[in-house]
């Protein structure tokens, strides 16, 4: 897809600067949530506050992402992880389904690492998976909230998701990702399909051997 001049010029330099205020500003004006949250996290989850994994960005450079952690380290007799599903609490559940968990990723915009919308960062582990089409999600930096999140996420297939990021990639704009950030929000505040509010993970990618060459 042929892209314009303008919208040329906000995915190379203005778009960036955009993640970068927005972030900001998010950060100041949300930092009293930062702290009631990660007081409620110590107190009903325990320590550390933060869930930090590496996930792939742009070009597939890895880099730390941080969450808020939503599981317990509950572990059985034999000194293993218990299920998911069992340390995923109540309390976790809600932070999922408000999104709360994500607001440590704003601290990764400011950084650079992700931007507000764009394809989300995804497993380390998934990058070999990918066919030709699918890796071009990451020729953008990955998103806080994107296309395939607000068409659906947890409701559509993996072919899906990628579609939907591949099609973001090629048409990147500052109207698109206004209205991409807006029904994001009315996601949220309606708790509808941002996040999954029972599943306490989805089921992982397992990769294909069908190359797409365009769409």
């Amino acid at each position: 897809m042929k892209r314009s001049n303008g919208n040329g010029i906000y995915k190379r330099y203005i778009k960036r600067l955009f993640d970068f205020i927005l972030s900001l500003a998010a950060i100041i004006v949300l930092s009293w949530v930062f702290v009631i949250v990660a007081f409620l996290v110590r107190i009903k989850l325990g320590s550390p506050v933060l869930f930090k994994q590496k996930r792939p960005g742009m070009n597939e450079k890895v880099f730390m992402m941080y969450k808020f952690r939503t599981m317990t380290d509950e572990r059985g007799e034999d000194n293993n992880l218990l299920p998911d599903d069992i340390r995923l609490t109540r309390f976790g559940k809600f932070l999922r389904s408000t999104s709360l968990d994500e607001l440590p990723e704003l601290f990764n915009i400011l950084k650079g690492d992700m931007s507000l919308v764009g394809p989300r960062p995804l497993l380390v582990q998934y990058l070999p998976l990918y066919n030709n089409h699918q890796k071009r999600r990451h020729e953008v930096r990955p998103g806080l909230s994107g296309l395939a999140q607000i068409s659906g996420r947890n409701a559509i297939s993996w072919e899906a998701k990628f579609n939907l990021d591949v099609e973001y990639v090629d048409s990147i704009s500052f109207i698109k990702d206004i209205k991409i950030i807006f029904l994001t929000i009315k996601k949220v505040f309606v708790r509808e399909g941002i996040n999954s509010e029972t599943a306490a993970t989805i089921e992982p990618f397992k990769g294909n051997n069908e190359e797409r060459s365009s769409i």
